[in-house]
């Protein structure tokens, strides 16, 4: 059965692969507009074990980019809405949730059975407050950012790489901003990927890099029409 749904994942990363990802452990920050697509993604590659932390409950301003909701989880804690959407998609993954904030206290608690976090929060407090529990409990991060079409990602190996507090201000304000569900997902999709890397020592992951998406300024390449372009279509 398993062997059937992966199918498409073991044709390019093998049954061993495969296994490693069902093996893994990967804590979720946040479950709104890039945690949607993370969450999602993560179960469809068949991550066997995720976690998802989030204190916020279902608002319908919430629904142009949180695919893992729909309009009858409205009022319900995020993070029981995601793992309904997740045991119906894929009952290989085991989700366990914290409907709670965060914080200084409770992170040990929270962080300790799992490998790798991802960063979907959406404030610069909170990021940074990821960043050094990364820092303090040697937990690999992949940091996500995303405002209007833009966005961000770069994954953290404590005390070897760059970490966020090399390039982002430690500011505290928090402002609402305009943001399009498609460069939400993008993001969340970039953030999976690197997931998926380190879960499979692929060594081409972005540390030390930082992966910038501008949805104003994408790299235009020209292309020209063959000169015998008809030619390859069989029924012209």
């Amino acid at each position: 059965m398993q062997n059937e749904r992966y199918s498409r994942n073991i044709l390019e990363i093998g049954e061993e692969g495969q296994k490693k990802l069902l093996n893994s452990k990967v804590l979720v920050c946040g479950a709104g507009g890039l945690g949607s697509t993370v969450i999602l993604n993560l179960a469809s590659l068949g991550v066997g074990h995720i976690g998802i932390v989030d204190n916020d409950v279902l608002e319908l301003s919430n629904l142009n980019r949180q695919y893992i909701h729909d309009l009858s989880s409205l009022g319900k804690p995020k993070v029981i809405s995601a793992k309904n959407r997740i045991e119906n998609y894929n009952k290989d993954i085991e989700v366990k949730t914290f409907q709670t904030r965060l914080d200084e206290k409770n992170y040990e608690q929270i962080v300790k059975d799992y490998d790798i976090i991802v960063d979907c929060f959406d404030s610069y407090k909170s990021k940074l407050l990821l960043n050094d529990i990364a820092l303090k409990t040697g937990k690999i991060l992949v940091h996500g950012g995303v405002s209007g079409i833009r966005g961000q990602v770069m994954t953290i190996i404590p005390h070897k790489s760059a970490c966020l507090r090399c390039i982002l201000p430690d500011d505290d304000e928090y402002v609402v901003k305009g943001v399009l569900s498609p460069a939400v997902s993008l993001i969340a999709s970039f953030e999976s990927l690197e997931v998926a890397k380190l879960i499979l020592n692929n060594e081409k992951t972005l540390t030390n890099s930082l992966l910038i998406f501008d949805g104003l300024n994408a790299r235009v390449v020209k292309v020209q029409k063959a000169s015998d372009c008809h030619n390859h279509v069989n029924f012209l």
